[in-house]
């Protein structure tokens, strides 16, 4: 940042203001970083910048998917050498969850996982990964070995560029690993399970013998908020609770079929998927999360 004062003049029997210009560097005009150089590639920077006004002109379709899990903004490079063509594209989103939001809504259990940023993947040309809030996609469609090791090359400079840890989201770990499949976790922003009163929640999905089951974790910010949250969704059932700390109930939810709810004083856990005659499955689970 660089502050430039301006001196104070009298006019008039009365003193000017000092004029303060605050100059602050790309995290507040522009981007936070600046695309890394690329040996032997020459790098392209003329994109606009976009945001949620004009993100269907870059990806069309895709933008709702992506302004649902809070986009801010997009900033695209190519580099080029010859006929050999690398495009990133790195898309900021509001907070950490969301942009693992995004980055897990495109991945796949199948795909080869690296160890970059909080998590990254190589498949079939591109090299995607997200840490802290952004979601970096990187692309060739050359099979060059050379330009596959400078894709590489590039996507370990530009994750080491950008700013936020490398971890993934705690909410994570609180799920059970009995049965769960990994790198199948996800993150919906709003309308769990088509619900408008459910929001911001983790899931995962497990396979335990021949039962397929999913289980939610919301994080609430107190237990007022965490009773409330269980309590409305329980009033949509037609169950009435008196206020309490802790809870756990199952009931037939005409959209999802059965339900189990457990919550304690931060978290509310659903589990859906379980018949009604495995509530002790699901008591086990939710139990281990909410431990």
């Amino acid at each position: 940042m660089i502050l430039f004062i301006f001196p104070v003049y009298k006019m008039k029997n009365k003193f000017l203001s000092v004029l303060v210009f605050l100059l602050y560097s790309g995290a507040v005009f522009g981007q936070e970083y600046s695309f890394p150089e690329l040996e032997g590639f020459k790098k392209y920077t003329n994109y606009p910048v976009y945001t949620s006004e004009n993100l269907w002109d870059f990806i069309d379709g895709a933008a709702d998917t992506y302004l649902a899990l809070g986009f801010v903004d997009l900033h695209v490079a190519e580099y080029k050498k010859g006929k050999e063509s690398i495009k990133v594209e790195i898309y900021r989103h509001q907070t950490s969850s969301l942009s693992f939001g995004i980055y897990a809504s495109e991945r796949s259990p199948t795909f080869r996982f690296i160890n970059l940023g909080s998590q990254g993947y190589i498949a079939d040309g591109a090299i995607n990964f997200f840490k802290g809030d952004y979601y970096v996609k990187i692309r060739t469609y050359s099979q060059k070995a050379k330009t596959l090791q400078a894709e590489e090359s590039l996507a370990t400079r530009i994750a080491l560029m950008l700013r936020g840890n490398n971890d993934m989201p705690a909410e994570l770990s609180l799920f059970p690993e009995a049965g769960r499949k990994q790198n199948a976790e996800t993150y919906i922003n709003e309308s769990v399970l088509g619900h408008p009163f459910l929001n911001k929640a983790f899931k995962a999905e497990y396979e335990s013998g021949s039962n397929l089951f999913s289980i939610f974790i919301i994080k609430c910010t107190s237990p007022t908020e965490s009773f409330n949250t269980a309590n409305t969704y329980l009033s949509k059932a037609g169950i009435d609770v008196d206020y309490s700390e802790t809870g756990k109930f199952a009931f037939s939810d005409g959209y999802n079929g059965n339900i189990y709810l457990a919550w304690d004083e931060g978290y509310v856990v659903i589990i859906s998927g379980l018949a009604k005659d495995q509530t002790d499955i699901a008591d086990k689970y939710a139990s281990e999360a909410l431990k």
